[in-house]
C-alpha cells in the first residue's frame, strides 16, 4: 500500500529567534532543507513544534508558510483539549493550504472514550481534509481504545490513519487487521518503527528524521524488498539516536533543536517550559551524528 503522506515523515521543530518570536524565514528553510534530505512529508505545530506554546496566529502564519513552500504533504497539528476551539483550528488549516490535519487525543481533560470519540467526530466532521489521528497516552493520559479507533476508522470516511505512540505492537496489528484496507498506521515513537512495520505499518512520523531521514528511507526501502537483515542493520544504527532524541534532562524537542544548531540550522531555543538545554547537549548531538554517518 502506498503511503498517502510519504513514509518518512518529520515532526518538524518550530525556530524561534533569539528573542523567542517565531521565525518565518527559518521555518521554511528548514522545512525545504528536510525534504532535500530525503523526507518524504512534514507535520508541522505538533508535539516536537511545541504546538501547545505557539500562538494561533503563528499557527496560522507557519501553515500558510510552509504550505507554499515545499511539494511534499504538510499536516498541520490543529488540535487541543478544548474541542471548539480545535474544530476553529482544523478549519483554518484547511483554508491556509494544509493538506491535512494531526489529531492529538485530548489531554489533562482525561475525557471518556464516548468523549474522546466525539471530539474527534466534531474535529473531522468540520473539515474535508484527512485526519490523522495521534494515539500517546504517555502525554495525554488516555489511551484511545482499540474499539475507539476502529469505530472512527470505520465511521468517519476522512479518518484514514493513526499516528501510534501506544508502545504496543501486538495490540497495533490488532488494529491493522480489523481497519478499513486504506486506513494506515504510522509508527510515532522511532524505536518501534521497525517492529510496527513488521505487522503492517506504512511510515514513521520520527522525531529522528530531523537528522537521519536518509537512514529510515533506506530502512523502508530494505523492509518493503523483503530484505529483513538489511533493515535491522539500519535500525541498530539508528538506536543512539532514538536514545539521544528524548529524556528526562531534555525531553523532546530539546535535542532536536540541540542537533538542528550543529548542522548549522537556525531553529533557536524551545520557549518555556520546555527549556533550557542542557550543557554538553549540543556536543552529545554533534557525536551521535558522527557515529550515525561514519
Amino acid at each position: 500500500m502506498t503511503a498517502r503522506f510519504g513514509r518518512v515523515i518529520p515532526a518538524m521543530v518550530t525556530p524561534f529567534s533569539d528573542d523567542g518570536a517565531l521565525n518565518i524565514d527559518a521555518s521554511v528553510a528548514l522545512a525545504k532543507w528536510l525534504v532535500e534530505q530525503g523526507s518524504e512529508g512534514l507535520v508541522i505545530t505538533g508535539t516536537t513544534g511545541e504546538g501547545p506554546a505557539v500562538t494561533d496566529e503563528e499557527d496560522w502564519e507557519l501553515w500558510r508558510a510552509i504550505a507554499e513552500s515545499v511539494t511534499v504533504p504538510v499536516i498541520a497539528g490543529t488540535t487541543t483539549n478544548d474541542t471548539a476551539h480545535s474544530v476553529q483550528q482544523t478549519r483554518k488549516a484547511e483554508e491556509l493550504g494544509c493538506d491535512g490535519i494531526l489529531a492529538v487525543t485530548p489531554y489533562y481533560n482525561r475525557p471518556s472514550q464516548a468523549g474522546i470519540f466525539a471530539h474527534f467526530e466534531a474535529v473531522a466532521s468540520s473539515t474535508k481534509l484527512p485526519v490523522v489521528l495521534y494515539d500517546i497516552p504517555v502525554r495525554t493520559g488516555r489511551k484511545i481504545e482499540t474499539a475507539t479507533l476502529l469505530r472512527l476508522a470505520h465511521e468517519i470516511s476522512n479518518v484514514v490513519a493513526v499516528k501510534d505512540a501506544a508502545g504496543n505492537p501486538g495490540e497495533t496489528a490488532k488494529v491493522i487487521r480489523d481497519a478499513p484496507q486504506d486506513f494506515e498506521v504510522y509508527s510515532g515513537d522511532d524505536a518501534l518503527t521497525l517492529p510496527l512495520l513488521a505487522v503492517g505499518a506504512v511510515g514513521v512520523i520520527s522525531v529522528a528524521a530531523h537528522w537521519s531521514a536518509p537512514e529510515h528511507v533506506a530502512m523502508i526501502d530494505a523492509w518493503e524488498s523483503g530484505d529483513a537483515h538489511e533493515a535491522q542493520r539500519i535500525n541498530k544504527r539508528l538506536l543512539e539516536s532514538f536514545d539521544y532524541e528524548t529524556g528526562d534532562e531534555a525531553p523532546n524537542p530539546v535535542p532536536t533543536k540541540a542537533m538542528m544548531r550543529t548542522l548549522g540550522l537556525n531553529v533557536g531555543e524551545p520557549r518555556l517550559p520546555m527549556g533550557p538545554t542542557p550543557k554538553g547537549l549540543e556536543d552529545k548531538a554533534r557525536e551521535v551524528y558522527s557515529r550515525l554517518k561514519a
